[in-house]
């Protein structure tokens, strides 16, 4: 059976270029002495931080992981994952790996430029069209195999490169099937009611989306934006981030009607981080939220962050599952394929997810259960 590969470029973190020469648009940004007008972004600033806020902490190997994990979607729609079983071996190495990649020159990069009607690539962020200034960043995007585009870059040099991505996009596929196992056991699900969820079911069907991003080092940190503020198209986003690099930050709604803040995700040697998706919160019906983020850069260190995005495959509807509907309650969302979110992401950007909601009383039976693959 083929596959079929939908556009992910609308994935937020991951770049689409108009064409290869766009990316002549961004200059070098390493070595710069002070940030330029193109890069200036005035309103970083925009909301308080939350700097008593900790990002949760979920240790999978804990008995009580079920737990742990739903409480972790319900009230922050991130945390950070210890215990998962990915060598660390494996995240030095995909870090070396993409630093090797962003360390090479314009030029080089740009013999793997993203191209119209492409999702794979070298590229500046999708979401810089729907803002005035650029992002200090640089991006790499790799859907289904990277040895296509790993060959322009390095013709005879690509396996250490494509052997590291496809270790840690098998790696990344396992483990996000057990955190949705357990996010629907926490949410009511049995373990047979599960093995019919059609994003489980049919996840060897799903094509794997990974993203690398460079922050450089910034010499004015306080006036440049890493990637805008953004929620994830996905039904789960598992993120390595450098050891010791901080960047990602988490926008948490305010207490009791209070104004939201920025928080922090302080990187943890070995720990990966964990986004629940706009597409989990459709099946979910709102139980689980998806989590506004974005990236800030530093000063003194350049960052790498490698991004594993777990999506359902291209055909599939995705709905609110019948049995998390309390009674007398539909569906809070209409049903979407990925293809079709994406491309309402890519119109309607933080926009996408509001526009599949129903209104009370909407909806019906054949809604609720298109999320089910029938045997």
């Amino acid at each position: 059976m083929n596959q079929l590969v939908p556009d992910l470029s609308p994935l937020i973190a991951l770049p689409s270029l108009l064409s290869p020469v766009a990316a002549h648009i961004q200059p070098e940004l390493t070595g710069l002495a002070e940030v330029p007008e193109t890069h200036a972004w005035p309103t970083l600033h925009d909301r308080p931080y939350g700097v008593d806020d900790r990002v949760p902490v979920v240790d999978l190997a804990l008995p009580d992981a079920v737990r742990l994990v739903g409480r972790a979607c319900e009230e922050w729609g991130a945390f950070l994952l210890t215990g998962h079983g990915v060598p660390v071996e494996l995240l030095r190495r995909i870090e070396e790996q993409g630093r090797r990649l962003f360390s090479l020159s314009a030029a080089h990069k740009l013999r793997a430029a993203r191209c119209d009607g492409t999702s794979t690539g070298y590229g500046s962020a999708f979401i810089s069209k729907f803002f005035s200034k650029q992002f200090w960043s640089e991006g790499f995007t790799v859907v289904g195999s990277p040895r296509e585009d790993a060959r322009k870059i390095w013709p005879d040099g690509h396996q250490d490169f494509c052997g590291a991505i496809e270790e840690y996009s098998r790696l990344m596929d396992d483990l996000a099937r057990r955190l949705m196992h357990l996010m629907l056991l926490f949410l009511g699900l049995s373990d047979e009611e599960i093995s019919w969820v059609g994003p489980l079911k049919a996840q060897h069907e799903a094509v794997p989306a990974l993203q690398l991003n460079y922050y450089p080092r910034c010499p004015e940190p306080d006036r440049a934006m890493g990637l805008a503020e953004h929620t994830d198209s996905s039904l789960v986003t598992i993120i390595h981030q450098s050891s010791g690099v901080a960047g990602l930050q988490l926008l948490r709604d305010g207490d009791g009607g209070g104004a939201a803040r920025w928080v922090a995700v302080a990187p943890i040697t070995g720990a990966l981080v964990v986004i629940v998706g706009d597409l989990f919160q459709v099946m979910s019906n709102g139980r689980f939220r998806s989590v506004v983020h974005r990236a800030v850069v530093d000063r003194t260190r350049a960052r790498i962050s490698v991004a594993y995005f777990c999506g359902p495959p291209a055909e599939l509807k995705i709905s609110p599952i019948g049995k998390l509907m309390g009674s007398g309650r539909g569906p809070a969302y209409r049903g979407v394929t990925w293809p079709e979110y994406l491309r309402l992401k890519k119109k309607l950007y933080n926009e996408a997810l509001a526009s599949l909601r129903l209104s009370a009383g909407k909806g019906g039976e054949k809604e609720k259960l298109e999320v089910y693959i029938s045997s």
